[in-house]
């Protein structure tokens, strides 16, 4: 199963927006010409930015079956480094003017701004017959484990995510989050294979060009994480005028309750579909969606499984949950699910280890409808003065009175940072709510975050 085998059939309609357009036959040819440098099946980096040169590599070394990890483009060389000395690519697909390749590398094939860079040292991959693409894990760039995603994977979860966003031909997609983030390339896979037109930029949904190029082209959706919810909050984004703009979704994490909510109201009163949805890279990209008529009615939900796809729930003993309100580790089954993780070259040849079922590590609850919530992950569950604590519901319960927090900690050590001087207000909410004392209560300057907007807790003071 690979559809992008079949993208000639959109022929001169455009596939994508750059510094101009190009048809569906056009991207197949450059597409097919990157890749054909390449020649067999072996394995090639893509340091990724959101341009037609990185889109195209892409589309071209998943049409030739040539298997591609994707990578942020502004990785750090010695990251860069590590994954090379472990996974051996044969080729690099970069922009030209990555000095550091062009110093220790020959140069194959130029297409726009990028260059296909030869390895000087050949070597001889056993690649498993399914495998088509390995995505980061977290978005942490420079760790070597990576999702092995196969054909069927990537193309059963475009299909599903085209059917219940009832994605169609004259869709037209701006992109706002990185390709080589598994929710950011399958709003790129679900839209071709639908012969939709993507306009691709890597401006800032912060800077005034990507609203213009948005109105210009007449975008019709785009996604974000949380933190871009939170910026287009304080862009102000009722006040938008953006007739074009038909639906949004959002995943990366959970939003909270109250901007979940505000967007539902501003969305309905704009005639625009607003979809909250749920997945990991281990599941391709999308497990779950909240339908766009219950967000109000299911605010905080994840909603209900993608089409072809199952959530159950069970219990520490491994027991099936079958009541709602019950809360137990999320399930999920679909052909969606990746075939495994790996950690070098040497596990590019392994079988699929998880037979299209996850443990997603998700703490959760269904009501009587079926609608599935998320209160936590295991790991992040710790016991103060001998109760058990989540530190997602504490940071929650700390969002909803207003406070910009995080919860991060071990037994008998629970530590929220704080981004304001609100200490002392903190202190008497844990009290008075929770019943806690001897918190460990630190401002902090800003939250870290990875590049796709996720909270990096190990980056936390005394969380290394």
């Amino acid at each position: 199963m690979n559809s992008f085998k079949q993208l000639e059939v959109f022929g001169n309609r455009t596939a994508v927006h750059a510094e101009r357009e190009y048809s569906y036959a056009e991207m197949v040819e450059i597409s097919d010409a990157i890749c054909g440098e390449v020649g067999e099946r072996t394995l090639v980096f893509c340091l990724c930015s959101n341009n037609k040169e990185s889109l195209f590599g892409y589309v071209g070394f998943i049409r030739g079956h040539v298997v591609p990890v994707l990578l942020d483009a502004s990785i750090q060389l010695d990251r860069l480094q590590r994954l090379i000395d472990l996974y051996q690519p044969a080729y690099i697909w970069a922009s030209s003017e990555n000095e550091d390749l062009a110093k220790t590398m020959d140069r194959a094939f130029v297409f726009g701004d990028y260059t296909l860079f030869k390895c000087r040292t050949f070597f001889q991959h056993e690649l498993d017959g399914q495998l088509a693409l390995l995505l980061t894990t977290s978005g942490s760039t420079g760790s070597p484990k990576f999702v092995r995603l196969s054909y069927e994977n990537i193309f059963n979860n475009a299909e599903s995510i085209a059917q219940y966003l009832s994605i169609e031909a004259d869709d037209k997609p701006i992109t706002t989050l990185p390709m080589n983030y598994s929710y950011g390339l399958s709003i790129i896979n679900s839209h071709f294979v639908c012969g939709a037109a993507i306009i691709v930029t890597d401006a800032s949904i912060l800077k005034k060009e990507f609203w213009d190029l948005c109105k210009e082209q007449g975008a019709t959706t785009f996604g974000g994480v949380p933190f871009v919810y939170e910026m287009l909050d304080r862009l102000k984004f009722e006040a938008f005028d953006l007739p074009s703009l038909k639906k949004l979704t959002q995943a990366g994490g959970k939003l909270s309750s109250n901007l979940a909510g505000k967007f539902a109201e501003v969305c309905g009163r704009k005639g625009i579909q607003f979809f909250t949805m749920y997945g990991q890279t281990e599941a391709t990209a999308r497990m779950s969606y909240l339908p766009h008529e219950k967000n109000l009615d299911k605010a905080g939900s994840i909603g209900i499984a993608i089409p072809g796809g199952e959530l159950m729930l069970e219990d520490d003993k491994g027991q099936k949950i079958t009541a709602p309100h019950v809360n137990g580790e999320l399930i999920y089954k679909g052909a969606n699910v990746s075939l495994g993780y790996a950690e070098s070259s040497a596990d590019l040849s392994k079988k699929d280890e998880n037979n299209g079922m996850l443990h997603t590590g998700d703490l959760a609850y269904f009501d009587e409808d079926g609608y599935f919530f998320i209160t936590g992950r295991l790991k992040r569950i710790v016991k103060v003065a001998g109760n058990r604590i989540s530190l997602d519901e504490v940071e929650g319960l700390l969002q909803e009175h207003g406070h910009e927090c995080v919860c991060a900690g071990t037994d008998d050590r629970l530590s929220i940072y704080t981004v304001k001087e609100d200490r002392l207000q903190i202190k008497k909410l844990m009290k008075e709510k929770l019943n806690l004392k001897g918190l460990e209560i630190m401002r902090i300057e800003e939250i870290p975050r990875n590049p796709f907007g996720k909270i990096l807790y190990s980056e936390l003071p005394g969380q290394g």
